[in-house]
């Protein structure tokens, strides 16, 4: 437990002040049934849980960082084994490092992928005409 202790406090940047997060009201997840090859992105709200295969995922806390919306997001999971009630997992994935503190399940994988933070992308527009681009010569 000391060793897990250290080697996550050498990840974890020494800047002077923590980054400031904010909570959003529900995120994106992955779920993968490595058996069929079935992929599935959820959409959740904080608090909802879903079935998915022989799971209930429930999605507890979902937070971005407050200064740039698009970076990493960080989801308090709670997965339960329906059958039997066992809770499988029950902690904090980051979505910029799934590996870190992954569930493990010999047949489902679930991570987060992003917190609803309200932030849109801009959405990439094709140019209004329609001319060829001029051609660079290479002399």
């Amino acid at each position: 437990m000391k060793r897990l202790l250290v080697a996550l406090a050498l990840l974890v940047p020494t800047t002077g002040a923590a980054q400031d997060m904010a909570s959003a009201p529900g995120g994106t997840l992955r779920f993968l049934d490595k058996v069929t090859g079935r992929v599935e992105d959820l959409s959740l709200s904080r608090g909802q849980a879903v079935l998915l295969g022989r799971l209930t995922v429930q999605l507890d806390e979902c937070r971005y960082p407050r200064d740039n919306p698009a970076a990493d997001a960080q989801a308090h999971l709670t997965v339960m084994e329906t059958e039997g009630a066992r809770q499988m997992f029950s902690g904090w994935m980051l979505a910029s490092s799934p590996a870190l503190s992954a569930m493990d399940h010999p047949r489902y994988d679930v991570w987060v992928l992003s917190c609803d933070s309200g932030f849109v992308a801009p959405e990439v527009t094709e140019p209004d005409n329609e001319e060829p681009l001029e051609e660079i010569n290479e002399g």
